[in-house]
């Protein structure tokens, strides 16, 4: 399109889309849709040049988070303020700094141009596109807010990095008290036992039955330590195998959620998430039945997730939202439920659920503090305990050592 806003066609001879592109603006024109023409036998030899020569194609791997952030925010800012998608695409793909992104934003520049909704081009990448960022996106699109839609995905992405980081940093501490003490029981069996074996050695009599096993774990360790590693290692794929399937992940999902404190921490972070999307779509603009759609992809926990479905029935059949949700307690406690009644019947759903969140993201952060506070002294008594028996049982036959002299 040109600067008149007449549209003209034609087609140009080069050697990537990105080259077509870049001559199209030179001529001073807007590309509303550019196809490549497929059956064209130089195209075919170019493409075939092209892989033989190892020169790069799409995007395959995953982009930095961070840059996807960045790009969400910056896109939301340029549509705001009138530029248009694919100018706004173009804009962002100069300026990108990181290789990857950099060929990310062209490639879904280059669908879009080509006729795509920005969804569907994104969708071609789910390293770096999760589900629910895509059906927000679809819903903008639909809705005609794009920009306002891209602006709250990158709100909802830095708050979720916030809580994410929340979590990781209070498991740091335990984590390190966890490796301390497998270092500790290693370094035991492997150098401190075997000194009182020898000397053991030289009575030959009965040894108490707690320090024959702990001889006896010394020497599994010490000398087919190899072999309990790599049986280890394969303990630990063929679990991870197990918990990736769905119903492995659906075990694991009931047996955490029915943990103390853990499964209420659990719980609590499904429901910040849930509430955070449900306020921001609604407050969007997008319809109910669609953003509770989204919003049960946002919880996290299939098993969760689950109970929404038949909440979302309810509402399509009338039901009221605060009414359907009710059954699931584990997700919407009695308050949380009474208050979304409240914010029904005075039109304020989508700031009460925002308000929800942020009130259960601090109950959720004092509740993660709770659990480092339990943790770190059943940790050290772990350790005490385990470092205890192995002492008293390399001293049991020290302190019998009259009898085993005799």
């Amino acid at each position: 399109m040109a600067k008149d806003g007449k549209l003209t066609t034609g087609t140009l001879n080069c050697d990537s889309r990105g080259a077509a592109l870049q001559q199209i603006s030179k001529q001073g024109l807007h590309p509303v849709k550019l196809e490549e023409a497929r059956n064209s036998a130089v195209a075919a030899k170019k493409a075939q040049a092209a892989a033989a020569a190892g020169v790069p194609g799409r995007v395959t791997g995953r982009v930095p988070q961070r840059a996807v952030e960045s790009f969400t925010r910056e896109l939301a800012n340029l549509l705001a303020g009138g530029v248009p998608l694919s100018r706004a695409m173009a804009l962002l793909r100069r300026e990108s700094s990181n290789a990857a992104a950099k060929q990310l934003w062209a490639d879904i520049h280059e669908d879009v141009i080509g006729g795509s909704t920005l969804a569907d081009a994104m969708a071609k990448h789910p390293k770096s596109f999760s589900t629910v960022y895509l059906a927000m996106i679809r819903a903008g699109e639909a809705g005609g807010f794009l920009d306002v839609v891209l602006n709250q995905i990158a709100d909802f992405r830095a708050r979720e990095s916030d809580l994410k980081g929340k979590v990781k940093a209070a498991m740091v501490y335990p984590a390190i008290l966890g490796t301390l003490a497998v270092c500790i029981v290693i370094f035991m069996l492997t150098f401190f036992i075997p000194q009182f074996q020898s000397i053991f050695n030289q009575f030959g009599a009965a040894l108490p039955l707690l320090t024959q096993v702990i001889v006896g774990a010394s020497n599994l360790v010490k000398h087919d330590g190899p072999f309990v590693a790599a049986a280890l290692v394969i303990i630990v794929v063929m679990g991870r195998r197990i918990l990736s399937t769905p119903n492995g992940k659906r075990q694991m999902e009931v047996a955490t959620l029915s943990t103390p404190v853990l499964g209420t921490i659990v719980a609590h972070f499904s429901l910040v998430r849930f509430a955070r999307m449900l306020g921001t779509l609604v407050g969007a603009g997008v319809p109910l039945i669609a953003s509770l759609r989204v919003a049960r992809e946002a919880i996290g926990n299939q098993t969760l997730a689950d109970t929404v479905n038949s909440a979302i029935e309810k509402v399509q059949q009338g039901t009221p939202l605060s009414k359907a949700l009710s059954e699931n307690q584990r997700l919407f406690p009695p308050s949380v439920v009474e208050m979304i009644a409240v914010a029904e019947e005075t039109g304020r759903l989508d700031k009460e659920l925002v308000r929800l969140a942020v009130t259960y993201e601090a109950d959720l952060d004092r509740q993660l503090r709770l659990l480092v506070s339990i943790l770190e002294p059943l940790l050290l008594f772990m350790m005490a305990g385990i470092i205890g028996t192995i002492v008293i049982g390399m001293l049991l036959p020290v302190l019998s050592l009259s009898d085993i002299v005799k």
